[in-house]
């Protein structure tokens, strides 16, 4: 493969996506020893194991040491009960405490989990998008309940971008197939070029990131391809920056700085010396 050197693009034209995979859910255990288990109504809407909790908590630390935490816009979450339990678990803020001025990102002991509400204080808006979930239809687990349920549960993540209440796009007895969903994905990434965010967090599932990811990076070194693509682990956190090589979005540059005022150019001094008069010598 004929791989290109570095490239640049005008910042305005790139944002920086921190992906994660959920922690470990309930259908992780058995599914990983058996793939028919995922089939399973008991895991419907599978929430985290009380490991996936402490992946979440380690993640947590990790994000808040590096200061990642303190930089990121918006968190975007799969409206699944594992994802959202994991986004808010990362990314959210300290334990609540009863207040009239904001709302908790979850409540107490959501999904049954034990574990006390958390707070939407000092942390950066959520909000759930259905174009991230994991394959639709047949597995039990990746149907998601009712928008009312997870309101319930998390009051301050932001549900107006699911258009219906009831799960209508997953169906029993037809599985999304890899082409649907990667096309899907690509939807999605077009699609965050309509929000004026620059650095964003989301919080999806393995099958949607590694088969949206295999569309990118064909133009690059292969070990490049490879750490794009390899699938993630459980609360596994990737930092990747796109760019809006075709002008998708409009965000105007906020660091530019348009030089000489009055307007005018000044030429350099290669230019002033291509710009001298030529002189035919006499001789």
């Amino acid at each position: 493969m004929d791989c290109p050197g570095p490239s640049l693009f005008p910042l305005h034209r790139c944002k920086t996506l921190h992906l994660v995979r959920h922690a470990q859910g309930m259908h992780n255990v058995e599914g990983d020893k058996n793939y028919k288990a995922c089939l399973s109504p008991e895991y419907f809407d599978a929430q985290l194991t009380q490991l996936g909790w402490q992946q979440v908590d380690n993640l947590r630390r990790h994000v808040r040491t590096c200061g990642l935490s303190k930089r990121i816009d918006l968190v975007i979450a799969s409206p699944l009960l594992r994802t959202l339990q994991t986004a808010v678990g990362v990314f959210g803020g300290d334990s609540y405490t009863d207040r009239t001025d904001a709302l908790p990102l979850m409540v107490a002991n959501a999904g049954n989990s034990g574990r006390a509400a958390i707070s939407s204080l000092n942390s950066p808006p959520f909000i759930a998008v259905e174009l991230c979930r994991e394959h639709f239809g047949v597995h039990p687990c990746d149907k998601r309940r009712n928008v009312s349920d997870y309101q319930f549960l998390f009051p301050a993540i932001d549900f107006s971008l699911i258009e219906t209440d009831e799960d209508v796009l997953w169906k029993a007895n037809v599985r999304e197939t890899t082409e649907e969903l990667t096309a899907r994905g690509l939807k999605f990434m077009n699609w965050l070029w309509t929000r004026k965010e620059k650095e964003i967090a989301i919080v999806t599932h393995s099958g949607f990131l590694f088969h949206t990811l295999n569309a990118f990076g064909n133009d690059c070194n292969p070990l490049v391809k490879k750490e794009i693509c390899n699938r993630f682990t459980n609360c596994e956190l990737r930092s990747m920056v796109i760019v809006d090589r075709s002008m998708t979005g409009s965000d105007p540059a906020t660091t530019n700085y348009t030089g000489k005022i009055p307007r005018g150019l000044d030429l350099p001094s290669d230019a002033l010396e291509e710009a001298k008069p030529k002189t035919n010598s006499v001789i």
